[in-house]
């Protein structure tokens, strides 16, 4: 008989049907054994009436995979409103060590269980509501990537080994690739620049490494990347644009999509306006001076604090749970980056922020290559440096007016499903404590 999947066993009432899976949850009730199994598509009840077959399962822990072939019922009381009843047993993988946590009860993310919540990641998993994290995830990276193609991006992917900080900076891996010493790519920003001059229009999803020594509940060592430029921009708020109708787009479909999950996992409703407000950074500074008394006005960069207030300030005044910050000052300015032509002070960058976190980082580029040339020499880089060769070339040979973002995954989906910490989002989260599993 073939596999039936648990989800399609209101195909099979009345008839018999073959389940494979895990064995989820047992309990004893009345004299009757019931057993949950668990497969891809969710859980099944079965009811064991026969010693024979319930002996099967003695000293047999959760976790042990079997197979079950059974009459299947109609029974609202259970998941999915059907249960099998006459149940043949068949135990596939016994398992008799008692796992260290149950994953049928509710896996507690409190901050003093994260070690525990990472640590036992590969078990936490099996848990449903936990599942509801990553399928949710799943969906976000697939609407942001639907979107992008329907707009004519093409998807690329760049190398992560480098012969160097191209990007500037000290917080790189470093290791020995053959003899010479190598660095894991910061983010693709040079090479998706590059691309631009073929296909106008690139993105990426991958890993990117920042080796940050933070311990905080908003970094990682290693950051899932959705990276975007796009060419012949007429202007910022066409990039900015972009980011945000992407953003909006991908939150619209998993909130509709994922009802029910996200209702379960207690999300905050969403709160979107058609169009995000934007703020220059100056006049949020002004804003949360007043406010708050804390003076920031002299801040290059916006504070923590000041991005949780400027995110409470645009869902009360403009009914969006997402806004830009807008127009740093030079002093931020990555070289790249496009100098503001109607005010030197500032530059073409904005930061796209939502509830109360950075998600976010959308500039214009710089792409005269003159001026790029000297706004290298004015961060302190070696121009002649043989991994600036080929970007600088790419500049030398024709490329347009262009734009784009780096996008955190990890803090998206973080914020989406309201958790607290960005590593709750990430399967196998790597800090400066953790290396592991």
């Amino acid at each position: 008989m073939d596999r039936t999947l648990v989800k399609d066993l209101a195909d099979y009432e009345g008839k018999q049907a073959s389940v494979s899976g895990w064995l989820h949850k047992k309990r004893l009730l009345g004299g009757l054994t019931f057993i949950n199994l668990r497969d891809r598509s969710g859980l099944a009840q079965i009811v064991i009436k026969d010693k024979n077959q319930v002996n099967k399962l003695h000293g047999l822990q959760v976790g042990t995979i079997i197979k079950v072939i059974g009459n299947v019922i109609k029974e609202p009381r259970a998941p999915g409103g059907f249960e099998i009843h006459d149940p043949e047993v068949e135990i596939l993988v016994p398992v008799t060590d008692e796992p260290p946590i149950e994953i049928d009860k509710p896996i507690r993310h409190g901050s003093d269980n994260l070690d525990t919540l990472f640590e036992y990641r590969f078990l936490n998993i099996r848990n449903l509501q936990e599942q509801k994290i990553f399928k949710i995830r799943a969906s976000l990276v697939q609407y942001l990537r639907e979107f992008l193609i329907n707009h004519e991006f093409t998807e690329i992917q760049t190398p992560k080994l480098l012969p160097g900080a191209t990007e500037g900076g000290t917080e790189v891996f470093k290791l020995d690739y053959f003899g010479q010493q190598a660095t894991l790519a910061q983010s693709p920003q040079l090479y998706k620049q590059m691309l631009v001059g073929a296909f106008e229009r690139v993105f990426e999803i991958a890993p990117a490494f920042r080796a940050e020594p933070s311990a905080t509940t908003r970094h990682m060592s290693e950051v899932m990347m959705l990276d975007i430029e796009m060419g012949f921009i007429n202007n910022h708020d066409e990039v900015l644009d972009m980011v945000g109708d992407m953003t909006i787009y991908a939150l619209q479909q998993v909130y509709e999509k994922h009802a029910d999950d996200l209702k379960s996992l207690k999300a905050p409703d969403l709160v979107l306006s058609a169009k995000i407000p934007k703020i220059a950074v100056k006049e949020i500074h002004e804003l949360y001076s007043k406010a708050t008394g804390k003076d920031t006005t002299t801040e290059k960069d916006l504070t923590p604090e000041e991005e949780k207030w400027i995110s409470d300030y645009a869902k009360k005044q403009f009914s969006s749970e997402l806004v830009y910050a807008t127009q740093f000052p030079v002093e931020a300015m990555k070289f790249y980056h496009q100098i503001n032509p109607e005010d030197p002070q500032t530059v073409m960058w904005g930061d796209l922020i939502f509830r109360g976190l950075e998600i976010a980082t959308v500039p214009l580029r710089e792409y005269h290559y003159d001026v790029l040339l000297e706004q290298m020499k004015k961060a302190g880089l070696d121009i002649n440096n043989p991994g600036y060769k080929y970007y600088l070339q790419a500049f030398k040979y024709g490329l347009p007016a262009h734009g784009g973002c780096g996008f955190g995954i990890d803090r998206f989906v973080e914020k989406t499903i309201g958790l607290n910490n960005v590593k709750e989002a990430t399967l196998f989260p790597r800090d400066i404590n953790r290396l592991s599993p």
